[in-house]
Order: C-alpha cells, then sequence, then structure tokens
C-alpha cells in the first residue's frame, strides 16, 4: 500500500499551507537578512581591527613632554630679506637663551606698510615681537599696539623709546602687554609681547647698533 505524503505544513499567519512561490520568496529573505547580518558583523569587525591598530601605533610612537619650537636664523633670513630695502635689517646679537621661532618680511593689509619682523622666545619663555617698519605711519604702530595709550618714555644705552605698559590694565591687548617705540632715519621700531620689562631692555640694547646706524 503507498505511503502517504505528508501534507504541506499550515503557516500560523497564513491560516493555510505556503504555496510554492511563497516559500521560495520567504526563503529568499531569510538568505538577504543573513547576508545582511553578516555584512554588518564584518564591517563591526574590521572597524575594530583599525581602531587596535591605531592604538599600537600610538603607543609605539616615542613622544617627548617638551613642545617642539623651530630656532630660526634670524641673520640669514635677513640677509636674503635686505634686497627688499636700503635702510640695514636689525639683527639683534642676544644672550645664550633666546631663541628665533619666526622671521620674515610683512605687509600690513591695512596701510601697506611693509616691515621686518622676528620673533623671540626669552630665556623666560615668554614672547616678544621685534617689527622695524619700513616709512611707517602711526597708524601702523596703533595697530600693533592695540591701539593703547603711551604711559611714559625710557632711555636704553642712549635710546629714547615711548613706553606702553598694559600688564595692569585688565584689557584683552593680545600680545601688547608691554611695549617699546622709537624712530631712526627710515625706520620705526615697535617692540611688543608678554616678557619682562628687562627681557625688553636686552633686546632694546642689542638694537642699539642697528639704529645708530641710521641716525
Amino acid at each position: 500500500m503507498p505511503r502517504k505524503q505528508k501534507p504541506p505544513p499550515i503557516v500560523a499567519e497564513l491560516g493555510r499551507p505556503e504555496t510554492p512561490e511563497e516559500t521560495a520568496a520567504r526563503k529568499a529573505e531569510n538568505s538577504l537578512k543573513h547576508r545582511q547580518r553578516q555584512t554588518v558583523q564584518n564591517l563591526i569587525l574590521a572597524l575594530g581591527a583599525s581602531l587596535l591598530l591605531v592604538l599600537v601605533i600610538v603607543l609605539l610612537v616615542p613622544r617627548s613632554d617638551t613642545p617642539m619650537e623651530r630656532d630660526i636664523d634670524v641673520a640669514a633670513v635677513a640677509e636674503q630679506a635686505q634686497v627688499a630695502t636700503d635702510d640695514p635689517l636689525a639683527v639683534p646679537v642676544l644672550p645664550d637663551g633666546w631663541r628665533a621661532n619666526a622671521a620674515e618680511l610683512r605687509t600690513s593689509n591695512v596701510d601697506g606698510v611693509t616691515a621686518w619682523y622676528a620673533g623671540y622666545l626669552t630665556p623666560s619663555n615668554e614672547y616678544i615681537g621685534m617689527y622695524q617698519g619700513l616709512e611707517a605711519n602711526p597708524t601702523w604702530v596703533a595697530g600693533l599696539l592695540e591701539r593703547t595709550i603711551a604711559t611714559g618714555t625710557v632711555t636704553i644705552d642712549g635710546v629714547e623709546w615711548t613706553l606702553y605698559d598694559n600688564r595692569g590694565s585688565g584689557d584683552d591687548v593680545g600680545n601688547a602687554r608691554y611695549g617699546l617705540t622709537t624712530e631712526a632715519g627710515g625706520s620705526t621700531f615697535v617692540l611688543l609681547g608678554t616678557a619682562t620689562p628687562e627681557e625688553f631692555e636686552t633686546l632694546a640694547t642689542a638694537l642699539v647698533p642697528t639704529i645708530d646706524a641710521q641716525r
């Protein structure tokens, strides 16, 4: 006697057996979902491996707690820049412990004044910017010093400087917490920064040969 074929199971949500087309569609959908889950898992594993590699590189690369500071050869840069002017560009000779982190000719976008600039870090790790404006004007000077008001004058090694002491003003004056200005020939010299008055005096003294040469 032939064996009876088992009837197809009834699908609960349909209330009847699946048709062959419905069975094929369900299997295709299940296969798609499986592939999608595999893709997401692979992405997560790849991302985790990448993060682990970055962590290993960070741990292996040697680091220093000392900030990297450029030490610019101001004299060499000044020699190249000298072709732009007949006025001798200042190259102050400073004691050990002073470092230059910038040196260049700068042209103001406001009034077109060209200036020789050198930025210095002092032995106390403070900043002084030295500007030598070529045929400068009062507007250029005022802009550098945040339009603050002069507080007096000081004579350093025979050169009289106008003093701008903004250390106790409480105003936001940027780097112009202390400043000195003087003129010689076609140059206007501006020193400004956050260093001590004694360090400003050291730099001003080192500029005397250049200033005297233009008187």
